[in-house]
């Protein structure tokens, strides 16, 4: 599927402010209603400005652009303070769409962008029709799956099982001397939790219920490869999405795509690990409501930290990134003495260009977990982006903060939960 074809509407939310008077809300749903918008959802909470008493988000599928702005100057006959949060146009001051609340991420369920169900024809699968029935059948699997529900079991074939082996083993007896030690330390752990072993692939609900355990992330299937945005996008709620079917048989040591191994055997051990997975997040939250450039920039680092990242412990060199824990192949390369490295720096590694077809010529080196973060973080400052965001995980949703007072705020929450921190930690000792 192309890029152009995934959306026929606009996906927008707008929010609203209204005082607590009499026929105030009915006033505005019924502006909005007179210009034939059907809303999808609508949520209300206490105003955190002084100037208004409630907050209402709305969203709703525009035609065009233009029924976006005819419903924002309808509504601002009833309110002042009418903001468009997000949309998949720009218009005017908006920003693009972006997931506020868990079950947002249900509509990426079919906004797949190649692969899935549909093979190219360099795939070693493309004329296997046995082959590309299998996949139809597991990508069906994951184009239903919603919000809470467990991840479908899949009952693997003898032959899947046993390509799964042949990686298994083999990326394994290298994992000792070039993995980085976070993963090494969760791998035995997913082997007594999770079924890891030579002998059956891994079902990812056991894996996706042992990594909320560790780290509240969770993993949801997918039919294919979803764009940089909304790949990204589920990164700010803790949530990766994982394929579930597996490369083909005649060539086990090779994929032109991402399949269960790269997922469970690259991926999945890191997001145990908390810096790891606090590092993640810091990319997903950057990437809400960024524009089309800042998500290729963060795009970009997400493929030289997640997939191709190298790490420095211990004065060596250890690899983490998920393309290279998955491929013997570059793995072996990536800690040579061929390519060239250099230390991560966002504002750098977000311009490298990279080969998607061959071992990459470059790669960059972070100094810890921690550290990456914190400069993905003061990266995301610099991008082009009206506002802040920030997770709330005891509700699973995202809190725009869109003016001085709530950032004042969101801070203040901070230094007391770092000062509450400092005498728990000053008690224990």
């Amino acid at each position: 599927m192309s890029p152009s074809n995934i959306n026929q509407t606009l996906k927008t939310t707008l929010c609203f402010a209204i005082q607590d008077k009499v026929g105030a809300l009915e006033d505005c749903l019924s502006a909005i209603k007179a210009m034939d918008i059907s809303l999808t959802r609508i949520e209300s909470r206490p105003s955190k400005t002084k100037d208004w008493d409630y907050d209402f988000f709305v969203d709703f599928d525009a035609v065009d652009a233009k029924q976006v702005s005819n419903v924002v100057e309808g509504l601002r006959k009833h309110t002042k303070d009418v903001r468009v949060i997000g949309s998949d146009n720009s218009i005017g001051d908006s920003v693009p769409w972006f997931p506020r609340k868990l079950t947002d991420l249900d509509t990426f369920a079919e906004k797949v962008l190649e692969m899935g169900e549909e093979l190219s024809s360099d795939h070693p699968g493309a004329n296997d029709s046995a082959y590309r029935a299998r996949r139809a059948e597991i990508t069906r699997i994951a184009k239903t799956y919603r919000t809470g529900q467990p991840v479908p079991e899949i009952k693997y074939t003898k032959e899947e099982n046993e390509t799964w082996g042949k990686i298994f083993r083999r990326l394994t007896s290298m994992y000792s001397t070039h993995a980085c030690r976070e993963h090494q330390y969760v791998l035995p752990l997913l082997i007594q939790n999770c079924g890891y072993s030579d002998k059956e692939i891994p079902q990812i609900e056991n894996v996706s219920r042992f990594l909320k355990d560790c780290t509240g992330f969770t993993i949801r299937p997918v039919m294919g490869l979803l764009t940089s945005r909304d790949f990204l996008n589920a990164f700010a709620f803790r949530v990766f999405y994982s394929t579930q079917y597996i490369r083909h048989s005649s060539k086990p040591f090779y994929t032109p795509e991402p399949d269960v191994c790269h997922e469970l055997m690259g991926h999945a051990p890191l997001f145990a690990d908390p810096d790891f997975a606090d590092f993640c997040q810091e990319i997903g939250l950057a990437s809400l409501g960024a524009s089309d450039e800042d998500i290729s920039k963060l795009a970009t680092i997400f493929w030289f930290t997640v997939e191709f990242g190298l790490c420095r412990q211990d004065g060596e060199i250890k690899a983490f990134g998920a393309g290279l824990l998955s491929s013997f192949g570059e793995l072996e390369y990536a800690l040579s003495d061929k390519p060239e490295l250099k230390p991560f720096d966002p504002s750098i590694t977000a311009i490298q260009k990279y080969p998607i077809t061959e071992f990459q010529p470059v790669y960059f080196v972070a100094e810890s977990f921690k550290d990456a973060q914190e400069k993905v973080r003061d990266f995301a400052t610099s991008m082009n982006r009206p506002f802040s965001v920030r997770y709330n995980a005891l509700t699973q949703t995202i809190e725009v903060l869109d003016n001085k007072e709530k950032v004042v705020r969101f801070a203040k929450s901070i230094r007391d939960d770092m000062k509450t921190l400092t005498n728990v930690l000053e008690t224990l000792a």
